[in-house]
């Protein structure tokens, strides 16, 4: 499938998200108990993991952008099969979990931001997954976008 200009939209603001996010800005800091800088260095080390062996699934399926990577297969095993989306869950987990553990405030904001973000982009790209694979409707009735459906 051909990249939009939505595709470029998409990954910019990411982009731009993630150079924000990573600006030492020491504004809406807080004081975290010990409880907090363990919860936050769990969900670091958890989105690492997520992320590191989604991207080894998806393999050559791999594109920042949200327009199927011609000649794509749908990946519905691994943690494809209970999470549409876990790169992307990851990432989240990641970004929040070290701003738990720098106790800041602000980039926790702009996770939260990073997260309308990426709902909004992975509607986007199921659109384009259900025109690329017909099984996807189904796939995306059993499986959670972010987190697995219980």
């Amino acid at each position: 499938m051909k990249k939009t200009k939505s595709d470029y939209l998409y990954v910019g603001a990411q982009g731009f998200l993630f150079l924000l996010y990573v600006i030492p800005a020491q504004i809406m800091s807080f004081s975290s108990h010990t409880f907090f800088t363990i919860l936050g260095i769990a969900l670091l080390v958890l989105g690492i993991v997520i992320s590191f062996i989604s991207i080894l699934q998806l393999n050559t399926n791999l594109s920042p952008f949200p327009t199927p990577v011609y000649g794509s297969k749908l990946i519905d095993v691994g943690l494809y099969k209970y999470i549409r989306h876990p790169i992307y869950t990851g990432i989240l987990c990641i970004m929040f979990g070290y701003g738990i553990y720098e106790a800041s405030g602000y980039k926790l904001l702009v996770t939260l931001i990073l997260w309308i973000l990426f709902f909004f982009k992975s509607r986007y790209e199921e659109e384009k997954l259900a025109i690329r694979f017909p099984k996807y409707a189904e796939y995306k009735k059993r499986t959670g976008r972010f987190f697995p459906k219980f």
